[in-house]
């Protein structure tokens, strides 16, 4: 009987396995954004409209990044937590992709590797189990750099709201010595060198370039870096535009409103932490007590 349950599970999870490999493999449907971004890189790259063909890489690794990419555009998976995680570190698409893929087959070997150790230590002999810990490790290794991406970008997006507040500030200032919204932008993103002023500056330098509006390139940094301050930042820069006295006010309260954000944050976290460590000195108490009360038990049950 448990043979036949253990073949029936098996039989299953290979089954599901199957399903999900043909699921992957057969093309979604995408979206219009990336289709006519796909489009746009084509028509550039083509010698008949006189743009230039992309670099092709040399590395082994960039080619297989740019392999991996291209599968993800054809099968429409955009990717778009996990592409403004990477903005925000700047970091590269193909570059990530390369190193899930290597760590991934990283994790395939390591598994029967792990496996031999244990059956030189007599713990298991089933064929069955280096099949599923080169799964799991495959698995556990393939995903190991989007948590690592996700942390760090958290981490980072923290500090850009904190300088993003601070950024507000300096505006309205600008705008309350008499200069104008454009001026006043560009004058606040200049007082630092860090790098997410220099992410600002930039932004606000490439749109003046190009000729948009700097509110409308600061929402296309936002949507990029995934900050929902830079995009409500853009609309209401382009609702108030043309009164001063309004986008003051606005860029005031919005700072506040960010700042009083922040001092919850920190509070929140300080609580959790200050709980964490009072569970500490409860499991300490406890151990104590247990320390101090064996003795005792042992003579009382003669044990």
């Amino acid at each position: 009987m448990n043979t036949i349950l253990f073949s029936c599970l098996v039989g299953g999870i290979v089954g599901l396995g199957i399903f999900a490999l043909v699921r992957a493999l057969m093309p979604s449907r995408r979206s219009s954004v990336s289709t006519v971004a796909q489009i746009d890189a084509m028509r550039a790259a083509s010698p008949m409209t006189g743009g230039t063909a992309e670099p092709v890489p040399t590395d082994y690794r960039s080619r297989l990044g740019h392999r991996i990419s291209a599968f993800y555009i054809q099968q429409g998976w955009e990717m778009r937590s996990l592409r403004a995680d990477l903005a925000v570190l700047d970091r590269s698409w193909e570059s990530f992709l390369a190193t899930k893929t290597i760590l991934g087959a990283a994790g395939v070997v390591f598994g029967p590797f792990l496996f031999a150790l244990i059956w030189q230590l007599g713990l298991g002999s089933s064929p069955i189990i280096p099949v599923w810990l080169a799964l799991v490790c495959g698995a556990v290794f393939f995903m190991l750099p989007d948590l690592e991406v996700r942390r760090d970008a958290a981490d980072k997006r923290k500090d850009l709201r904190r300088v993003i507040g601070a950024y507000l500030d300096l505006v309205s200032m600008n705008l309350a010595g008499g200069r104008g919204l454009p001026e006043a932008l560009m004058a606040a993103a200049e007082v630092s060198d860090g790098w997410a002023l220099m992410r600002i500056r930039n932004c606000l330098s490439d749109a003046r370039i190009t000729g948009t509006s700097q509110w409308v390139a600061l929402g296309r940094l936002g949507e990029q870096l995934g900050i929902e301050e830079l995009q409500d930042l853009s609309v209401t820069l382009a609702l108030v535009a043309d009164d001063g006295a309004k986008i003051r006010e606005s860029l005031a309260s919005r700072a506040e409103t960010m700042r009083h954000r922040e001092l919850a944050e920190i509070e929140g976290s300080a609580g959790e932490n200050s709980q964490s460590m009072l569970v500490a000195q409860l499991l300490l108490c406890a151990g104590f007590l247990v320390f101090l009360i064996y003795p005792a038990a042992m003579r009382v049950f003669q044990i």
